[in-house]
């Protein structure tokens, strides 16, 4: 991805995906070599707690690999699930049947109609604001208890977030390492803290940050980390930024691009009180909060 978010450009900016965490919880948790995988236990469980049963694994090469992108499963409208994701997943000329869409107990469904946020630039710069798409599926999602609640309200520095998707896995000393994944289902979610939220912007020149994000940094916990806490860092794109609020969980955010997966790297996530109006119009029936 080339810069772009900000007041001043992002350099090495790149998509979002994987879930890279803390090394001490990856220690704690009973990671080391040869049992790799042990020290996500604790991120494997926050990811499968039952608030986050929408999360939809995406596959582009018919269902051998499910950590290509992630989504949302947001509702079954007009008797098909909606998928929110990034449209940065996407290529220019593709559409909905791209992937293979995986719901949480292994249906797999086909994917009917794209449609991708107007203000998204194809080319991704100054845009992570609006990577935001939704998917028409060709079937009902039927595993995934009741549609979450999409917040579309004021979000402050400090908020605590919950990030989930699919994807590579990785620690912030060395950021991505396939001997972290697990063959069969790389489900992982991290904690972490809002340090930066910027409201929807006018323009949409190409120099100009658009706006409508939120940003999170991986911080050690020597520096205020969390045990927790972790970013994205490349393959699970679209998936989801989740806060509980007024004692409810709800999605607050679409995962969309970062800068780094190591220590020190931040996290971007499009706002979806920026993005209500579309996804209204496209799905007036959503559930959204305020």
């Amino acid at each position: 991805m080339g810069a772009g978010l900000g007041i001043l450009p992002l350099a090495g900016a790149r998509r979002a995906g994987a879930i890279v965490i803390l090394d001490s919880t990856w220690r704690a948790e009973g990671g080391r070599p040869g049992h790799e995988t042990d020290g996500f236990r604790a991120h494997v469980a926050l990811a499968n707690q039952p608030q986050f049963a929408g999360l939809i694994a995406l596959s582009e090469d018919d269902g051998a690999a499910w950590d290509d992108a992630s989504g949302t499963w947001i509702g079954n409208f007009g008797g098909v699930g909606w998928v929110l994701t990034a449209a940065h997943v996407f290529k220019s000329g593709e559409g909905a049947d791209t992937y293979l869409y995986r719901t949480r107990t292994g249906t797999v469904l086909h994917g009917n109609r794209l449609y991708v946020h107007p203000r998204y630039d194809g080319n991704g710069d100054n845009r992570s604001g609006y990577d935001v798409a939704l998917v028409q599926l060709d079937g009902q999602v039927t595993d995934a208890g009741a549609p979450p609640l999409l917040y579309a309200g004021d979000i402050r520095v400090g908020l605590r977030i919950v990030i989930v998707g699919f994807g590579a896995r990785g620690l912030g000393s060395t950021g991505e390492d396939s001997e972290c994944d697990d063959p069969d289902d790389n489900r992982t979610a991290a904690e972490n803290t809002v340090d930066a939220v910027t409201p929807p912007s006018a323009r949409d020149t190409p120099d100009d940050d658009s706006g409508n994000w939120l940003r999170v940094t991986l911080r050690r916990e020597a520096e205020g980390g969390g045990r927790l806490d972790g970013i994205l860092g490349g393959g699970d794109s679209g998936g989801s930024a989740w806060a509980r609020i007024d004692g409810r969980w709800m999605v607050v955010g679409v995962n969309a691009s970062g800068t780094s997966d190591t220590y020190g790297g931040e996290s971007f996530f499009a706002r979806l009180a920026g993005v209500r109006p579309w996804l209204a119009g496209v799905l007036p029936a959503l559930r959204f909060i305020p």
